[in-house]
């Protein structure tokens, strides 16, 4: 059977009510295609665009850098890519339109369905058809033969010249009464052809010319002598079945698709007490109820079954439904009761195993890996990339880093960087952010704890963040919120890299590489007593100082580039660029949350621009408000021109907001949000 996607013309284009007269004369001019589908950002149909209003365009004097907008029909026929083949082909004998667009599940454009395309797929579909056909007549064990109208022979296959013992060319175009004589007077339509030694089926069919041709098929009875001595191997075969079941260790029980018992082993009676003439062909319901095989018939599932007793011994159940087709026939019983005690006392070692071994994995999946590299770090400024090269220098040795910089100048960021430049980059890259953390969880995060070590600990303990970090490097966030006593233990690790789990009393070696970040200062925190000075100088061993945004103002632009790329990406959205007056507003501001600031403004502009730019508009109104009166004064006069193009629009529209907006090339819901930014009422 032909599917319906096998005969679809993929649309790899993307036509839209902008594109212009020039690229679609290109698209039919390559594609030869009689319509092109119209869509919307997410490929949802708008319409067609036809060679006839091609055409109209041209006659109409359009200009080649016309949109098609204005001649794009919206009322287009579409079909669903999950449409059953038949109706298709109903489709296409019905309708008078010789191309329709093909939609997926989501009703999504995804290619062209023309009449063309159908009529070539059934022709090659009835070619197709027609070589399997003759490859089986010719492999076929069954002789063949075939006559016209006029029953002369038009066809017979090697089977026929093998059981007939003439050649296929000797009965071509020759009269089956010639070569059969009398055979069609017998009347018989299915008989025992002794001549042969086969048995003949004779059918009558329809010709191309409405004659009645005949099809004579003749089956070797050494056929179904192979089959009858199949049927014995097949019963011999139950046979050993049977009596392989009868001696099984455990019991087995087997029910036919009325849950009736058609056939039991001996250790099943045993167990249950019962006599074979007591169970077989009797409900399973009736004898055996504590087996429930009826709940197969309905889950069609199968189970096994909590632990039972019978004197004194535990089984199980195991349930098993028979299908054919789809359906339950019938189900097994599988008792198991021999051994069961060791069986039972084996899985809890396992379970146990496992359980244990899923702890472990649990917290070896809590670790983290660097995602970034300096790759990730955008910026032109000079101090900036002398920063990154020193900070490469220092990944290659052992030593701690501080990282220091304001809230978003992408602290984290260089740790990333540092560990995968590193020789630890296989090795683990676990973050703790020592502001997040509560102060009376932070020593246990870092350390871990033992089983019981206090209240609500958890009954296996816990490893902490300098075990997970072990031959890889502990990214110490925010550490000027750390606590002095934590501090004191800190200093510790460092020192003698070795620490103890919170209740325990075993050391614990690690090898870890510490870099630290902090965005407050450390000296003034020293001076007054909020940080250890040994600590500050253990830590303090190579300092990187990150500029904050508004020291490196030809960073914003070379900034604003890269995370439009990987927004678009992130977001899904087509943003090419941005206006003047909204690049100048960018430049102008002062970033106070640096690098994290600028990307959530990029982020929220990109979301809301509509004309493929970002334009003024478009950024946050708390960003505009502290900008200098000359930008501000450039807004303003890009407002007043939008507005006034906006009320031109809806006069010659007569209040047609549909047609407002077509005519000011935006889409309605967003003509609808700047009536509702002017505060316009139509």
């Amino acid at each position: 059977m032909i599917e319906f996607k096998d005969i679809v013309t993929p649309v790899d284009c993307k036509i839209t009510d902008e594109t212009t007269l020039r690229e679609a004369l290109e698209i039919f001019k390559k594609k030869k295609w009689n319509l092109l589908p119209v869509t919307d950002a997410e490929q949802n149909l708008q319409g067609v665009f036809t060679r006839s209003g091609l055409y109209q365009m041209i006659l109409d004097g359009s200009p080649l850098d016309a949109p098609i907008q204005l001649y794009i029909k919206k009322q287009a026929r579409s079909i669903r890519i999950d449409t059953p083949y038949r109706e298709i082909e109903q489709i296409v004998k019905t309708s008078k339109v010789g191309t329709g667009v093909v939609l997926d599940e989501r009703n999504k454009v995804i290619g062209l369905l023309t009449k063309t395309d159908m009529v070539g797929a059934l022709l090659k579909s009835a070619n197709t058809l027609k070589d399997q056909l003759e490859t089986i007549l010719q492999h076929s064990n069954i002789g063949v033969l075939m006559t016209d109208g006029k029953m002369q022979v038009v066809y017979a296959n090697e089977a026929f010249a093998k059981i007939s013992g003439r050649s296929v060319d000797s009965i071509m175009s020759r009269e089956l009464d010639d070569i059969f004589p009398g055979l069609l007077k017998e009347g018989h339509t299915h008989h025992h052809y002794e001549k042969f030694k086969s048995i003949l089926h004779i059918s009558s069919y329809e010709t191309v010319n409405h004659e009645k041709g005949k099809i004579l098929l003749f089956q070797d009875i050494s056929e179904f002598e192979k089959m009858a001595e199949e049927l014995e191997t097949v019963k011999k075969l139950k046979l050993t079945i049977e009596t392989t079941l009868e001696h099984a260790y455990d019991g087995i029980l087997m029910t036919d698709e009325k849950n009736m018992i058609t056939m039991v082993s001996p250790p099943l009676l045993e167990l249950f007490d019962l006599e074979k003439t007591e169970v077989l062909y009797k409900p399973v319901e009736q004898v055996l109820p504590q087996l429930k095989l009826g709940n197969v018939f309905s889950s069609e599932m199968a189970e096994v079954s909590d632990f039972n007793e019978m004197n004194g011994i535990r089984y199980i159940v195991h349930r098993i439904p028979i299908k054919k087709d789809g359906k339950v026939i019938g189900a097994i019983g599988k008792v198991m009761f021999r051994q069961l005690n060791e069986v039972s006392e084996l899985f809890k070692r396992l379970q146990k195993a496992e359980n244990k071994a899923s702890f472990y994995h649990q917290q070896l999946q809590k670790s983290e890996s660097a995602r970034f590299t300096w790759d990730h770090i955008f910026s032109q400024d000079p101090y900036m990339e002398k920063l990154k090269k020193s900070a490469a220098k220092a990944a290659k040795g052992r030593s701690t880093v501080l990282v220091r910089g304001e809230s978003g100048t992408g602290k984290e960021l260089f740790a990333h960087a540092i560990h995968n430049s590193s020789a630890r980059s296989d090795g683990k890259f676990v973050v703790v952010n020592c502001a997040a953390i509560p102060e009376d969880l932070l020593e246990s995060e870092f350390f871990g704890y033992e089983e019981g070590a206090f209240t609500g600990a958890k009954q296996r303990g816990k490893i902490g963040k300098f075990d997970l970090a072990n031959g890889g490097t502990l990214f110490l966030d925010e550490i000027g919120d750390m606590s002095l006593s934590l501090q004191a233990k800190l200093l510790r690790v460092l020192q003698e890299r070795e620490f103890y789990r919170v209740g325990g009393n075993v050391r614990v070696k690690v090898d870890v590489r510490i870099i630290a970040a902090t965005n407050r200062n450390l000296e003034e925190m020293v001076k007054q007593g909020e940080f250890r000075e040994d600590l500050y100088y253990r830590l303090n061993v190579i300092s990187l100082n990150i500029p904050p945004l508004r020291e490196r103002v030809q960073d914003v632009e070379y900034l604003i580039t890269g995370l439009m790329k990987e927004l678009n990406s992130m977001l899904g959205t087509s943003i090419t660029g941005i206006s003047s007056q909204a690049k100048a507003t960018l430049l102008q501001y002062g970033w106070p949350g640096n690098v994290r600031e600028l990307r959530n403004v990029l982020e929220r502009a990109m979301t809301f621009a509509e004309h493929g730019k970002i334009q003024a508009e478009d950024l946050p109104d708390y960003l505009i408000s502290q900008l200098s009166s000359p930008v501000l004064e450039q807004i303003s006069l890009a407002e007043d021109a939008e507005l006034g193009a906006i009320r031109k629009a809806l006069a010659q529209a007569n209040g047609n907001k549909a047609k407002a907006a077509r005519l000011l090339g935006i889409s309605r819901s967003g003509l609808y949000e700047k009536l509702k930014k002017y505060q316009l009422s139509v």
